[in-house]
């Protein structure tokens, strides 16, 4: 019992710490600054942000469960990074709006953030 205890929290704890290094690079990535517009109750820079969170999120947990190490985890993990980046540059024109405000584009770029995660996840599985 002992073994698996350390092994959820060594699995768990490092997830936290990809997950909280994905959301720095993230926000240092976008042209806006999230924390400052969605304490002004911005809520497409929230909505964007949020996609992004899962579209990176969903292709942790399947490293978590298909690979053998930390290591390997971690290397999928930077690898789902670069690609929810490369969706937001794709949709980078997009930016300006979600400043502003607009919650039509924050659904568009976080449903693309989305859909690429599950698509990376599943692919890990492979």
């Amino acid at each position: 019992m002992t073994d698996a205890i350390l092994a959820f929290v060594t699995y768990l704890a490092t997830a936290v710490a990809l997950l909280l290094a994905f959301v720095l690079i993230y926000v240092w990535f976008t042209p806006y600054k999230e924390f400052e517009l969605i304490a002004h109750d911005n809520n497409a820079v929230a909505i964007t942000l949020a996609g992004a969170v899962l579209g990176f999120t969903f292709p942790l947990v399947s490293s978590i469960y298909y690979t053998q190490s930390l290591p390997e985890m971690a290397l999928w993990a930077s690898i789902t990074c670069v690609v929810q980046l490369a969706v937001f540059l794709v949709l980078r024109r997009q930016a300006k709006r979600i400043e502003e405000g607009h919650i039509s584009s924050a659904i568009m770029v976080a449903t693309f953030s989305i859909a690429v995660g599950l698509l990376s996840a599943v692919s890990i599985s492979h």
